[in-house]
């Protein structure tokens, strides 16, 4: 008679065994690593862009933008020490000479010049070459302390490269561009590439723009103020009463340079 008991009390130990299992079967995540802990540029911040000449650590804007090659680590720590928030540009679409990596790029990559000294397009549809190079600046930025990327000339297939790059080319790369950075904990920038801003917009966490004014393009770069994203504006032909009244009411970061991106600026 103690035979049901009995097999009752085995079936709740089987039941029980299989209901504290270790879930083995279930896959890791593999999609974007979480975004707590990234720098997130809000609309309307002030900065300074300086890429060339000596180094001013002493413009009172919450944000630098620097050439990452050419500033060591410690301008990064002293421009830390002073509350900024650090932007490290670095080409991620032309080829540059004079980078202390210029002899890793194969010629097979190394398209048209794009009208600077020194500097001619990449084929950006090899990224099994790319890909790597364009890591380990990623890693050289963060490294030094930055907290976000400025990529530029991510706007190859709109110009005369030498390649027959297509918009689905540029796409693809620059997501593997946001995504390099991303994980590595970097924010990254949009740098111009207007037309693929609606498709963009949600990989890149700001955009770098140049003379949307003087082109009557800024329209363009709202889709990241409404997403709470920063753009990071400037004018260089135009006087500030001709593009600042526009800029404060589309909360854009705005001010005049000079093309050499010195240490002048002129502040909306």
């Amino acid at each position: 008679m103690r035979r049901a008991p009995l097999l009752l009390a085995l079936l709740l130990l089987v039941l029980a065994g299989c209901t504290t299992r270790p879930e083995t079967t279930d896959p890791k995540p593999t999609g974007p690593k979480p975004t707590a802990g990234r720098w997130q540029p809000q609309p309307g911040l002030a900065w300074q862009w300086q890429l060339s000449g000596r180094l001013d650590p002493t413009v009172d804007v919450p944000v630098y933008d620097i050439d990452g090659f050419e500033n060591p680590k410690s301008a990064v720590a002293d421009l830390h020490h002073r509350g900024r928030k650090l932007i490290c540009y670095i080409s991620t679409g032309a080829w540059e000479d004079f980078r202390p990596d210029a002899a890793k790029f194969p010629k097979g990559v190394l398209g048209r010049g794009n009208g600077w000294d020194g500097e001619r397009w990449l084929d950006i549809r090899r990224t099994d070459v790319l890909g790597p190079l364009m890591a380990k600046r990623m890693d050289m930025c963060r490294d030094k302390g930055f907290q976000a990327v400025e990529p530029d000339n991510m706007d190859g297939y709109a110009n005369r490269t030498g390649f027959p790059l297509t918009a689905a080319d540029q796409l693809r790369y620059n997501r593997l561009i946001a995504r390099l950075a991303h994980d590595r904990g970097l924010a990254v920038g949009l740098k111009n590439d207007l037309d693929q801003i609606p498709q963009l917009v949600g990989d890149f966490d700001f955009a770098v723009n140049e003379q949307c004014a003087q082109y009557d393009e800024c329209e363009a770069l709202t889709p990241f103020i409404h997403a709470g994203k920063a753009v990071f504006h400037v004018e260089y032909e135009l006087e500030t009463r001709d593009f600042c009244p526009q800029s404060r009411r589309l909360k854009f970061s705005s001010m005049l340079k000079k093309y050499d991106l010195g240490v002048w600026r002129k502040p909306c």
